[in-house]
């Protein structure tokens, strides 16, 4: 991940430092408004969930062309609007109080600015102030909140400033957020750009929960539901997988194949998070008070080669979504595993290296397929869609 250069000034560097180290999307400038640190997090931000690799106009005044052009640049930066009205609202602390303090300004700020200059008034810098600013995220903007901290030396001297900035939500919202599992929202980070990729596929459901939800209250079924799509996510998530579509009691999870560790590891978080989940449908179940039979999941395991994966994000929605054959070939799978069993397609069982398939606890050399057209259990789909797609249950 690219990263920035601590600032040499010792105050600079520790509030750098502490926004660096809590996560936060923020900026420090200098007593002169130049630009001297950005957050890690705030080049992923700034590139619209990819570090920004274009120009960051360090030591660059705020008002300069060479910020102005960089931040407009960014797949994810200010709109222009968005950077007059900031500095017309809290400008004159920038100006500063020396009596030809604006004609600098003139002379280094961006011309696109030099108006809003001229009708600044000079200000003080207060201990904290607020801000907020529009940004482009594709064929929109969204608006964030800023906080800014007036950062003093040991004399009290002004030392320069540092910015903290979150989405324009409450609180409240931010914290429904927070229960997720942060690593299923690092891992969608890498779909933010669509892509063919090669992953293990899994489809998961709920067996026979037409007859479940009639013989349950509808608040009960729903109760249950919840109680089992939070269990699957779980077990998804720690076998390193990430969750797709919620499709009622069914549900979609996808195991990207790592460059660094080849296609294996992909392979066998998906048998795992079998495993998990047998043992997730127990647990609701009994918190439930119904017995194991009763809330009975099947699979269906496939391995996608060059499937098309990315991220759909909406005003409603944000999840990972794949298009390919393969997909919808695990989805036959998953139909024809009736009973409660996990049937995997050969080309997933033989991406396992021994190592892994003795971790699952699987032998792929003695493993016996079996056309889907030739299962008892097949579909009409599966007969008509995949009929010579080999399985074989795990």
């Amino acid at each position: 991940m690219r990263t920035v250069p601590l600032p040499d000034d010792p105050v600079l560097r520790a509030a750098a430092q502490a926004v660096e180290g809590a996560g936060f999307v923020g900026e420090v400038w200098d007593a002169d408004w130049r630009l001297r640190y950005l957050t890690s997090d705030y080049l992923v931000s700034a590139g619209g969930g990819r570090p920004e690799t274009g120009e960051l106009a360090l030591g660059e005044h705020m008002t300069a062309p060479a910020t102005v052009e960089a931040r407009l640049a960014w797949r994810a930066g200010p709109t222009l609007a968005s950077l007059r009205d900031s500095l017309a609202a809290w400008g004159g602390r920038v100006l500063g109080p020396e009596p030809d303090a604006r004609e600098r300004l003139r002379t280094i700020a961006d011309p696109r600015l030099r108006d809003v200059v001229d009708g600044l008034q000079p200000e003080p810098v207060p201990p904290l102030w607020r801000d907020t600013a529009e940004v482009r995220y594709g064929t929109r903007t969204i608006r964030l909140d800023g906080l800014w901290t007036r950062l003093n030396a040991e004399d009290g001297r002004f030392a320069g400033t540092a910015l903290v900035i979150k989405p324009a939500v409450r609180g409240a919202v931010l914290g429904m957020l927070a229960l997720g599992d942060e690593r299923l929202f690092e891992r969608m980070l890498e779909f933010v750009v669509p892509q063919r990729r090669p992953v293990a596929i899994l489809f998961a459901d709920l067996e026979a929960s037409t007859a479940l939800s009639r013989r349950l209250s509808a608040a009960g079924y729903f109760a249950l539901v919840r109680r089992l799509v939070r269990e699957i996510d779980a077990e998804v998530v720690e076998a390193g997988g990430i969750v797709g579509k919620h499709a009622g009691d069914g549900v979609t999870a996808f195991f990207l194949a790592e460059e660094d560790e080849g296609e294996s590891p992909a392979a066998a978080g998906a048998l795992i998070a079998v495993k998990g989940i047998r043992a997730a449908a127990v647990r609701a179940a009994q918190r439930s008070g119904l017995e194991e039979h009763d809330v009975v999941m099947r699979f269906g395991l496939h391995w996608g080669a060059t499937v098309h994966v990315g991220r759909l994000l909406t005003a409603g929605r944000i999840e990972v979504t794949a298009i390919g054959d393969e997909v919808n070939e695990a989805a036959r799978i998953e139909v024809c595993a009736t009973g409660g069993r996990a049937l995997a397609s050969k080309a997933l069982l033989e991406r396992l290296t021994d190592c892994d398939a003795q971790r699952v606890g699987i032998d792929p050399a003695a493993a016996r397929y079996t056309p889907l057209s030739e299962l008892p259990t097949a579909s009409e789909k599966a007969r008509r869609d995949a009929p010579a797609l080999s399985v074989c249950e795990v």
